[in-house]
C-alpha cells in the first residue's frame, strides 16, 4: 500500500463545473446504493459479499496500520507536516466529523449520508455560500452540533495562518478558506454562510474547501489554558491564543488519552488507548453518536506493524480481523481466502511520484532540475509497465502525470493515457548528449558544454558539475524500495548517479517538506524524495501541491504558466481547465510520476455491513462504526 498525503485537493468528492446544479441540491453527490462495487467500478479486484441479513453483534475489530504510520496529531486543524491520510481519515474523523463526507465507498463523490450538512447553496454570483446543518448530530456531552462550532473551526483556520502558513496543512495563500472569505456568519443554530471576497468555482469550493472544515466544541475548546475561562473567538486575538494553546496540547502526544479536551467527541468513537511510540491506539464506541452505523457499534483496535512483512504475517495466522495484502504478496491471494478472509481491491484516485526539490543547491542540483530535457530524461528511465508486472503483479494502472491513466475521469487528458516519455534508456542518454553532457554508461555523466544554448547544459551549470544526487525513500514500504532501487539500476545506465538513502515516512514528511518551518533548515538536504503521493478530487486541481505558494509543494516547484493554469481551475469557468492543468504538468514533469498499485483489502468473513463500509478501505478510510461481527 502506497502512502498518500491529504493536501488542498486532498478528499475524494464528485462536483465539477458541469454539475453546479448538482452541487446546490440537498441530495448532494452519486451513491453507490447496494450495487456490488467490483461489479460496477472498472478495475476492481475480487468482490464484495452482500450484506448479511442474520444476527450481528459488537466485539473488538483489529485493524492493521501501515508500517510506521501512526498518528501523529489530534487537533482537527491538520498542520502541513501532519496532513496525511493516518492523521485526518484513520484518526481525527473517527472522533471529529469533517461538515461534508468525501468518499462514497470506492467511488469519488459526495456521500450526504456522512456529512452534517445539506449541500451548500450558492447565490450573488457564486459570492455567497449558505449551508443549512443537519439536526442530529450532538456532541457527546449532549450539547448539539450548530453552525456556530463550524463559526469556530474557520476562525481556529484563520488565527493558524496568522501564526504561520504551515499550521493549515490545505492553506493556499489568498484562495479558499480562509483568505478568499470576506466573512462568515451564524445566523440561526443550523445556518452557516460564506460571502467571499471573489466568486468561487462551485464545484472546487465545496470539493477542496468545505471539505475541510469541521465543527468543533467552541463550548469546551475556546480557551488559552486548561483553566481558563471561555473566550469570544471573534477577536483575533483570542483566536490566536486559543489556536496556540490548543496547538500545543496536540503536540503532547503522551496526554491524548488523559486530555479533557479530546474526550468532547461528536464522531463515532472516543480515543481510549493510545501508544506515543508505537502509533497503536483504541477507540471506543461513542453511545450519542446519531451518524450511520451498525445497531451497537464496535470497539476499534489499530495494531502497528514495523514491516509489511509482519502485517501480512498477522494475516496469515488470523491475528487481525482488517488489513491489506503487500502487492509482493499478492499470489496468495488464494491462500488468504481459503483461510477466511474477503478480499477486495481498487486503486486510489491520485498520483505517487518522486518529488524534486527545485531549492537544493548541492551539486547544482537546482540549476540541473529547472531543465525540461532532464526531467524528460528522468521520465524515459522509469518502465512502468515493468514495475506494475514485476513489483504490482499486475494488481496497477500507469500515471504519466497527477492524473493517473486509470481511473479515467471526465478531466483525464490524453497525454494522460499514452506515455508521453515511455521508457527507453537510450531516449534519456541522447536527450543528454544532445544538451551537452558527456555520457558514462555505469558511471557518471560530467556537463561538457555549459551555457544557454540549446545544445549545451543550462542555466547555472558550471562545466565539469556530475549528473549526480540523492534519492530518499520509504523504506519500510517494500514496493517503494523495489521502485526505486530498479529506478536508480536503470538511470546508471544512462551514467546518472542517485544515491538511495532510506528513511521513513513520517520523517520525510516532516523535514523533507520545503513550505514547513520543520523543512527550512533540510533543503539543501535532499534533492529527491519517494515517501508516497497524494489523493485528489475527482475536481482534481493540484493547487497547493505544484502551485508557487502551495503549502504542499514539497521541493518548491514553481511555473508561472503552471500557476496560472491552476489558477483557472479554481476560479475560472472553462469547463477543460483542469485537463489542461493536468495536460500541462504532464509534460512538464514537476516530479517523476509513478504508476498507481491497487490497495488490495481484506477482512474476516465473520465480519459484514454495508459494501460502501469495505470499498472505502481502499481509500484509506476505516469506518468501522458501520462493521459488526455475523452469528450467534
Amino acid at each position: 500500500m502506497i502512502l498518500k498525503r491529504s493536501a488542498a485537493a486532498a478528499a475524494v468528492a464528485l462536483c465539477a463545473t458541469t454539475m453546479v446544479a448538482a452541487c446546490s441540491s440537498s441530495s448532494g453527490g452519486k451513491s453507490s446504493g447496494g450495487t456490488t462495487p467490483s461489479a460496477k467500478l472498472g478495475g476492481a479486484f475480487g468482490t464484495i459479499p452482500a450484506e448479511t441479513t442474520g444476527a450481528q453483534h459488537a466485539g473488538v475489530i483489529t485493524w492493521a496500520e501501515t508500517p510506521n504510520t501512526g498518528p501523529t496529531w489530534i487537533f482537527p486543524v491538520i498542520t502541513s507536516a501532519a496532513d496525511s491520510f493516518n492523521d485526518i481519515d484513520d484518526f481525527e474523523d473517527l472522533m471529529w466529523r469533517p461538515l461534508y463526507w468525501f468518499g462514497n465507498g470506492a467511488e469519488p463523490s459526495l456521500d450526504p449520508s456522512e456529512s452534517l450538512a445539506y449541500s451548500p447553496v450558492y447565490s450573488d454570483g457564486d459570492k455567497t455560500v449558505t449551508i443549512k446543518m443537519y439536526t442530529n448530530y450532538k456532541w457527546n456531552d449532549g450539547t448539539p452540533v450548530t453552525a456556530q462550532d463550524v463559526v469556530f473551526d474557520f476562525d481556529m483556520i484563520k488565527a493558524a495562518v496568522r501564526v504561520s502558513a504551515a499550521d493549515f496543512g490545505p492553506y493556499s495563500p489568498g484562495s479558499g478558506i480562509p483568505d478568499q472569505v470576506a466573512s462568515v456568519s451564524a445566523p440561526n443554530a443550523t445556518t452557516f454562510v460564506l460571502t467571499l471576497k471573489a466568486p468561487a468555482n462551485p464545484g472546487w469550493f465545496l470539493n477542496d474547501q468545505l471539505s475541510d472544515l469541521n465543527p468543533l466544541p467552541a463550548q469546551d475548546w475556546a480557551r488559552d489554558s486548561a483553566t481558563g475561562p471561555l473566550l469570544n473567538y471573534a477577536v483575533p486575538a483570542n483566536a490566536t491564543k486559543i489556536f496556540n494553546f490548543l496547538e500545543a496540547q496536540s503536540g503532547k502526544l503522551n496526554t491524548y488519552t488523559t486530555n479533557p479536551l479530546w474526550k468532547t467527541v461528536d464522531g463515532p468513537y472516543t480515543l481510549t488507548a493510545f501508544n506515543a511510540s508505537s502509533g497503536a491506539y483504541t477507540m471506543s464506541p461513542n453511545p450519542g453518536y446519531d451518524g450511520p452505523h451498525a445497531k451497537t457499534i464496535s470497539t476499534l483496535e489499530a495494531i502497528p506493524y514495523t514491516s509489511e512483512t509482519a502485517e501480512f504475517d498477522a494475516i496469515r495466522s488470523g491475528a487481525v480481523d482488517i488489513g491489506y495484502i503487500p502487492l509482493e504478496d499478492m499470489k496468495q491471494v488464494g491462500l488468504v481466502k481459503s483461510e477466511g478472509y474477503d478480499v477486495f481491491g481498487y486503486p486510489p484516485f491520485g498520483f505517487n511520484y518522486v518529488a524534486y526539490n527545485f531549492a537544493d543547491k548541492t551539486g547544482d542540483f537546482n540549476n540541473i532540475i529547472a531543465q525540461l530535457y532532464i526531467r524528460q530524461a528522468l521520465a524515459h528511465l522509469q518502465d512502468e509497465q515493468g514495475y506494475i508486472k514485476a513489483f504490482f503483479s499486475g494488481a496497477g494502472g500507469p500515471a504519466y502525470g497527477p492524473l493517473p491513466a486509470f481511473p479515467v475521469t471526465s478531466y483525464t487528458p490524453s497525454d494522460a493515457t499514452t506515455d508521453p516519455y515511455p521508457y527507453s534508456v537510450s531516449a534519456a542518454v541522447t536527450l543528454l548528449k544532445n544538451h551537452g553532457w558527456t555520457v558514462n554508461p555505469g558511471g557518471t555523466d560530467v556537463c561538457a558544454n555549459a551555457g544557454t544554448g540549446p545544445n549545451q547544459c543550462g542555466a547555472g551549470i558550471p562545466s565539469g558539475t556530475k549528473l549526480t544526487f540523492n534519492m530518499f525513500y520509504a523504506a519500510s514500504l517494500t514496493i517503494v524500495t523495489e521502485q526505486v532501487t530498479a529506478y536508480a539500476s536503470a538511470a546508471l545506465q544512462a551514467g546518472i548517479n542517485i544515491q538511495l538513502k532510506s528513511s521513513n515516512y513520517n520523517y520525510i514528511i516532516t523535514y523533507y517538506d520545503n513550505p514547513t518551518s520543520t523543512g527550512v533548515p533540510y533543503i539543501d538536504k535532499w534533492a529527491t524524495e519517494d515517501f508516497g503521493g497524494f489523493s485528489l478530487s475527482s475536481y482534481p486541481t493540484t493547487q497547493g501541491i505544484f502551485n508557487t505558494s502551495g503549502a504542499e509543494n514539497e521541493g518548491s516547484y514553481s511555473s508561472s504558466e503552471a500557476n496560472m493554469l491552476i489558477n483557472d481551475s479554481v476560479n475560472g469557468t472553462d469547463p477543460d481547465a483542469v485537463e489542461n492543468e493536468a495536460s500541462y504538468l504532464t509534460q512538464q514533469q514537476p516530479g517523476l510520476f509513478q504508476p498507481e498499485p491497487d490497495n488490495v483489502e481484506v477482512w474476516k468473513t465473520g465480519i459484514s455491513g454495508p459494501q460502501k463500509a469495505f470499498s472505502s478501505l481502499t481509500q484509506y478510510y476505516i469506518n468501522a462504526e458501520q462493521m459488526y461481527f455475523t452469528g450467534s
